[in-house]
């Protein structure tokens, strides 16, 4: 019974001292990140101004061998409704 007594014991102070640890790590950071907030606060993103680019035209070439390989795949059951370049 003297055993199991200060097996219990032992691992009381093993958890409260991890449960301690963890909470000393949760505390330090939160202030390390209140800290750099208050030093260095965010950038607000700049506002960047797009451009619309005109689609690059694809090639009849290249139309025709795309409509025929959905045809081919599809079973003549597929039709093509736009093309455009990645």
């Amino acid at each position: 019974m003297e055993n199991l007594n200060e097996a219990l014991g032992l691992l009381a102070v093993g958890m409260l001292t991890v449960f301690s640890i963890l909470l000393i790590v949760i505390f330090l950071g939160k202030a390390l990140i209140a800290i750099i907030n208050k030093v260095a606060p965010a950038e607000e993103p700049k506002k960047a101004v797009k451009v619309a680019a005109a689609p690059a035209a694809v090639s009849a070439k290249t139309q025709s061998i795309i409509q025929a390989a959905v045809s081919q795949l599809t079973g003549g059951k597929g039709k093509v409704a736009k093309i455009t370049k990645l």
